[in-house]
This record gives C-alpha cells, structure tokens and sequence, in this order.
C-alpha cells in the first residue's frame, strides 16, 4: 500500500485502456504513454494489463505503508526515494515508512509509477483505468488526492506463479532495469531528427485529407504546431498556420480514435487522444500512427510537434519494431525473475 502525500499533482489511475466499448459512447481512456506503462509492468513482473499511476504534473510525493518494489517509468524525472536517488526505468525496492518523491522532468511530461503486483482498483468494463469525463473507473473515478491509500494486488490475486514468486523473492524483484525506448529503438529512416524542444511524429492523411488548399498542406507538414495550454488527456490543441478547406466540409458525428487529427473551424487542429470522445464531426486531415503515440504523449506544453507523412505498409512495420522492442525487453527481465517452471 502507498499513501498519496501531493494535493495537486492530477495523477490518475491508468491501464492500458479500455477496449471494445467505442460503439457504446465509452472512450478507451488508459495511459498515454502505453509504452512506457508496459516497461514498468515488464521490470516488475507484473501482468500486461496491471494498472499504475499516470503522473502529469510535479513533485509527487507518497509515502510506502509496507515492503514494496516499484519501477518509474516514461518522462526523465529526477526522484528520490528518502534521501537515496532513484535512476529512471528501474526497479527499486522501498522499506515501509519511506518517502518516494518525482521531481520536474528534465524532458517529457509524464511518468508512470508501478507497483510490484499493479495498483489494486476495481475493473470496470473490462479496465481499470480512471475515465474523467464519466467519473468512473480507476480510483473512484478521479483522480488522486492527499491522503488517498492506494493498493497494490496482494499474493492472494496473482494467478501466475512467476508473479507471485517474484512478490515473495524482493531480490527478484528489484535492483535491475532498462534503456528508455528513445535509445533503444531503431531510428526509423522516415523520421528525421527532432530539434530541441520538438516531438517528430509520423501521419497517415485521413478521409478529408484532400479537401484542403495546396498550400495548406504543405504548411501541415512543413511547419511545426506549438502545442498550447488549452492541451489535456483529451487531446492536443495545437497553433499554427491556419489550414483552410477548398470547400465548406460539414460531417454528421462519427466515429474517431486516440491519433485522429481533427480540423475545427478555427483551422487550428487538434489531436484526440486517451480521453476525446468516441464521435465528432470534425473533418480529419490525419492520423498520428499507434506506434508513434507514446511520443507524442510525452510532448510538454509550449513545445512544437512536427507531422511527417508515411504509408499504411510503414505503419504496420513501425508497431512490428515496437513489439520486436518489448519482446527483447521481456527476455531481457526473464533472466532475473524466478523461471515458470
């Protein structure tokens, strides 16, 4: 168990989403950086859809009521566990009574904190994940607050025993880690270097694509987009060049996903992400590919993002490498957990 010790730190809940209820009128909610969440529960020996702590905003702090080993995970933060520093992606083993505190990120925006086992709140739809709009899920649909007591699932719960034999050995379970993804990964050929303070992210043009001036789309991909304040888990509002339409588009609501890239009337776009609505009417000029989400999900505030066009087959060859990355990942922590055997 921890007990959250910040009052401000809009920390929420988050697995990795909610599947399967878009056609109902629920959003997938789940981390933003799904990557970076499934690292952590990797290091940890948790299960793939173990829940953790999203944290967007810094210092948080908590306090360890028992014997835990966590791992932080995603943006590059400065923490401290007591007095002692805590390296970045990975595994570390707490005692009860000590103070875990996340300093600002040197880059990115967000962390995941996980917890040996995963956070323990009830499964709503078939996620843990806390959905903000609804005020559901996660922990009572909200997010965490000053002295909140959060659970990590207990032996009692694990089903797999190389899960449980890692919650019952702290030397399997901490005291080992990774390279963040952003050195690990091959650097794809079609996504050219970012510039200080820019996110590079890769875009499949979506149905109304071709309903915009020449000029308009070239500056869509030429010209960074400052994501502005106006930005959440809902989506990125971004500033730029206005993009205008050849012709008034008028769509009846339809159905959207995290990474669709909507043009309001303003000409200003806007990403969706984890937590848009499951419908809108908005044209679409694009779509920011499942593989390239994490990044974009660690794009801070005030920061530029910049679209480079790519093909359905790249797309499909980017989420191969993702997964080819967390296969090595996985074998990598397998040779210091317990064997299956």
């Amino acid at each position: 168990m921890i007990e959250i010790l910040s009052s401000t730190a809009l920390a929420t809940v988050q697995d990795q989403g909610r599947e399967g209820y878009l056609r109902y009128g629920v959003g997938t909610a789940g981390a933003m950086d799904r990557l970076a969440l499934t690292i952590g529960n990797l290091l940890l020996g948790n299960p793939d859809d173990a829940a953790g702590i999203e944290i967007p905003m810094f210092p948080f702090r908590i306090r360890f009521l028992e014997d835990l080993a966590f791992a932080i995970t995603g943006a590059d933060c400065s923490a401290r566990l007591g007095e002692r520093p805590v390296l970045p992606w990975w595994t570390v083993q707490a005692k009860q009574g000590d103070v875990l505190t996340i300093g600002v990120p040197a880059s990115g925006t967000r962390c995941y904190l996980s917890l040996a086992g995963g956070v323990d709140v009830p499964v709503v739809l078939g996620s843990r994940s806390t959905q903000l709009r609804g005020q559901f899920g996660g922990y009572n649909g909200r997010q965490l607050q000053k002295g909140d007591v959060v659970k990590a699932v207990g032996l009692a719960d694990q089903t797999d025993s190389a899960n449980v034999a890692a919650l019952q050995d702290p030397t399997h379970a901490a005291g080992f880690g990774t390279v963040p993804p952003e050195y690990s990964l091959p650097a794809p050929l079609s996504l050219p270097a970012a510039e200080a303070g820019e996110t590079v992210v890769r875009v499949l043009p979506a149905a109304e694509y071709d309903c915009y001036e020449r000029e308009s789309l070239a500056a869509f991909w030429r010209d960074g987009w400052k994501v502005t304040p106006q930005s959440d888990r809902y989506g990125y509002r971004l500033a730029g060049p206005t993009l205008i339409a050849t012709h008034t588009v008028e769509k009846r609501s339809h159905g959207i996903v995290p990474g669709v890239i909507q043009v309001p009337h303003s000409g200003q776009p806007i990403i969706q992400l984890r937590d848009a609505q499951p419908s809108g009417g908005y044209p679409k000029i694009g779509t920011v590919i499942e593989a390239d989400l994490w990044r974009l999900a660690q794009a801070r505030i005030g920061t530029k993002i910049r679209f480079v066009q790519t093909t359905y087959p790249e797309a499909v060859a980017a989420l191969e490498e993702l997964d080819n990355y967390l296969v090595k990942v996985r074998n990598l922590v397998a040779l210091f957990r317990p064997s299956r055997h």
